[in-house]
């Protein structure tokens, strides 16, 4: 008889270390495997297309656009992630499954909404941006293309985000291995033989999108365990969307409001390309984008540790194991601390020839996309600290409350800085320095709330740090 793999991971009992970072390894693998999704975009056309800088800026420029409107549905994740995860906490079978559904159908339905507002609103939106003109209609174009593939994207984030409220990170890193293949190849077959450029590498992302969507969703039809997923039984129970609209909604808010402060940033960013917008050439643009992409692995792989703070947190704590929730935030931010520190380092020695990968033909791309690198890298285990308590926080139920300071902390401090010391001092570095200082500010308030709430927590029954009546995984 075959034997059957358990995915899943045992959250409420046993050592936690090892379990975080088996949790985490696996999803920080997945997370810079859906990176490498823009990443190709950026090196392909970087390397193979005949106006590689200008390409590049045009795909950079789209950035916090596409976040904007895909991270405000992905936001509502969240409360799928965490309803899941108290149904395995408790073991309720009921809740669970319907929690499920209603969240497959949530995505579904927030696709088709991501889809439509970004066919009709691209151009608008960029215009909105002081987008250059030499990058403009490349930019709309690859938007457009771009979120045809919402639909498959919101599928796939959801159905992704119920798999690690059970603990299983491998089978969505397996999706993502087959489907970023994928997107690779067709990269290069669409712009190097097909000479399509941006439109290729947009073409080759939607259907990577497709593929990776398709694999969770058969995944989570084919469970033996309470997340099964049965298609006819799809539709939103008023319960179970209220629960995750509730600790969803202020992540969705919150990714929104993020989203617009780093357009306003972009749009600064933007108008240093004035002077060269004669030339067709973006170098800040260009550079930022580049630089902005290698940041983000050193992001993806910190993320990992914010869903493990967040699925511990949210297991442990609907088992009434408060004690054991501390802990989780101790191993977390240690973690996050190596993490963030060794891959900034990484980053810091070999900045220029990573850049170089992407911007293979404009030293002054690269020389502002470095600056940029230095500053941001050196700092960044401070972003990390900050999501580690933000996950803990949501796991614990309170989402409202990191939403109100991460909005005040980070989108407030960064508006009001461009606005008044960026004003006066219109430099390139000048305006990145709101990053780390927002990062230790709100990574600071976060703090003071958590220790706030967990001086509140409950009494435990005695036994209940280190066993549990309750068994909060399923064999799968």
């Amino acid at each position: 008889m075959r034997r059957k793999v358990n995915y899943e991971i045992d959250m409420t009992n046993g050592p936690l270390l090892g379990k975080i970072i088996r949790f985490s390894i696996s999803l920080m693998i997945t997370n810079m495997l859906q990176l490498l999704y823009n990443a190709a975009d950026l090196i392909v056309v970087g390397q193979f297309s005949e106006s590689s800088s200008a390409a590049v800026g045009a795909i950079g420029a789209t950035g916090s656009l596409t976040n904007l409107i895909v991270n405000a549905f992905i936001g509502l994740s969240v409360g799928a992630s965490v309803l899941v995860a108290r149904g395995y906490g408790t073991g309720d079978k009921e809740a669970t499954h319907r929690a499920v559904h209603t969240s497959i159908s949530i995505a579904f339905i927030s696709g088709i909404l991501v889809a439509i507002i970004g066919l009709i609103f691209s151009r608008t939106f960029l215009e909105w941006m002081d987008t250059s003109d030499a990058i403009i209609d490349q930019s709309a174009l690859y938007m457009k293309i771009y979120f045809i593939g919402a639909p498959a994207n919101m599928l796939y984030n959801f159905g992704s985000s119920i798999l690690r409220a059970t603990g299983d990170t491998k089978r969505p890193l397996y999706f993502l291995t087959v489907s970023g293949v994928v997107n690779i190849i067709l990269n290069i077959v669409f712009v190097l033989f097909f000479h399509l450029d941006v439109e290729g590498v947009a073409i080759a992302t939607v259907i990577s999108q497709v593929i990776s969507a398709v694999l969770v969703i058969l995944c989570l039809m084919r469970q033996d365990t309470m997340c099964k997923l049965e298609l006819k039984k799809l539709c939103i129970h008023a319960d179970m969307l209220r629960q995750i609209f509730r600790i969803g909604l202020p992540a969705c808010i919150q990714n929104s409001v993020f989203s617009l402060s780093n357009m306003l940033i972009q749009s600064s960013v933007n108008s240093f390309d004035a002077p060269y917008v004669e030339a067709g050439r973006t170098p800040y643009t260009s550079g930022n984008a580049a630089s902005s992409n290698i940041e983000n692995f050193i992001y993806t792989a910190m993320n990992a540790f914010y869903h493990a703070s967040l699925n511990f947190t949210g297991q442990n704590y609907a088992a009434g194991k408060y004690k054991r929730t501390k802990r989780i935030l101790g191993q977390c931010v240690a973690c996050v601390l190596v993490v963030g520190i060794s891959l900034g380092a990484v980053c810091l020695i070999f900045g220029e020839p990573l850049l170089k990968i992407y911007i293979p033909r404009d030293e002054e791309a690269v020389a502002f996309g470095y600056e940029r690198l230095v500053l941001i890298c050196s700092t960044y285990f401070l972003c990390g600290v900050m999501d580690v308590l933000v996950g803990q926080l949501r796991g614990l139920g309170r989402s409202t409350v990191p939403m109100i300071v991460s909005i005040i902390g980070i989108c407030g401090f960064r508006i009001g800085w461009i606005y008044t010391y960026f004003a006066v001092h219109r430099e390139w570095l000048v305006l990145f320095w709101s990053y780390p200082i927002s990062w230790l500010l709100t990574a600071a308030v976060h703090l003071i709330c958590y220790l706030v709430i967990a001086h509140k927590f409950p009494k435990e029954k005695d036994g209940t740090e280190d066993s549990s009546p309750v068994q909060s995984t399923v064999s799968g």
